[in-house]
């Protein structure tokens, strides 16, 4: 498709959603208010100590030096970019660069993550029961991103293809996210940042266990609240 016919929104959205697995603890280096110009060197010192802490931090060369945050909260909007991999490809992306999503409802996070657990449920073919845990992190969004919602192809439910190959193509023509149609909650919206830069540093929210039928993610439990929810 021609990305010439896209057009751009200002997206501001005093909450967006994003739900994340509970296992991924926060990266000091990225916590602290180091200069990001200096985290290549203590990067290399701490591994040097600790061979597993280059694992941790992941790829910086992947997020150039200008579009890096730091501060309390960062590892949450960093860690999709430095740990990109075409082992876990999106939307839109291969999986060579990152992109941070968010939804702008709590149903519409929960949606979209479900939907994804479910494959990754079938694929590694897991017994039922209640095996993921994810908490909610909750930030503003105040950018301009390019405007999908009108491009059915980019929201096809079962194939990544051309939104993956229009994404690489806005990206490289400097366009820093897509916001477009949430595909697994009716009404929703999404975005999808390519740059860590682009979003606010989030807080933490409740925290959530998904159940697994063996089929599907048939249920929701909200361990703040205590309340389960179903899902059709």
């Amino acid at each position: 498709m021609d990305i010439a016919t896209i057009h751009t929104i200002h997206v501001e959205w005093t909450r967006a959603f994003r739900l994340i697995r509970s296992i991924h603890p926060p990266i000091d280096l990225f916590e602290d208010l180091a200069d990001p110009r200096d985290w290549e060197a203590l990067a290399s010192i701490e591994s040097k100590t600790n061979p597993r802490i280059a694992e941790s931090i992941g790829r910086l060369d992947l997020v150039p030096l200008a579009r890096r945050v730091s501060g309390p909260g960062a590892t949450m909007v960093m860690a999709p970019f430095v740990h990109a991999s075409p082992d876990r490809p999106g939307r839109f992306t291969t999986g060579h660069y990152g992109v941070y999503s968010a939804g702008d409802s709590e149903e519409v996070a929960i949606l979209e993550v479900a939907y994804h657990q479910k494959r990754l449920m079938r694929a590694t073919d897991e017994p039922p029961g209640w095996h993921s845990q994810f908490r909610m992190m909750i930030g503003a969004i105040d950018h301009v991103f390019a405007d999908l919602r009108g491009f059915p192809l980019l929201h096809d439910p079962e194939s990544w293809g051309a939104s993956q190959i229009a994404a690489r193509q806005l990206r490289e023509a400097g366009h820093d996210g897509v916001h477009y149609r949430s595909v697994r909650c009716e009404d929703g919206l999404c975005v999808g940042a390519f740059w860590p830069d682009v979003i606010g540093i989030p807080k933490q929210a409740d925290h959530y266990e998904m159940h697994w039928d063996g089929n599907k993610i048939d249920r929701i439990y909200n361990r703040r609240t205590d309340q389960e929810f179903a899902l059709s």
